[in-house]
């Protein structure tokens, strides 16, 4: 399992990844609970999850480690 913090401004948001049978799922903790993602990649995933901060998905999505999390 990969775990990441992904950072805006003052706000962090935990995601965790994990690779089953070559696809990842992701999740992300909002407010209201987890939510998840999957994908084929793992930024897919995690973009996925990352749906309920619309308005700030793409600067914590900025801050996402490109180590292998491209698409």
């Amino acid at each position: 399992m990969i775990v990441l913090r992904l950072t805006f401004s003052a706000i962090w948001v935990d995601v965790r990844l994990r690779e089953i049978n070559g696809r990842w799922l992701a999740s992300a903790d909002t407010p209201e609970g987890p939510s998840l993602g999957l994908g084929e990649q793992a930024i897919l995933a995690i973009e996925q999850a990352l749906e309920p901060f619309q308005g700030i998905a793409d600067e914590l999505l900025a801050s996402v480690p490109r180590n292998g999390l491209e698409r």
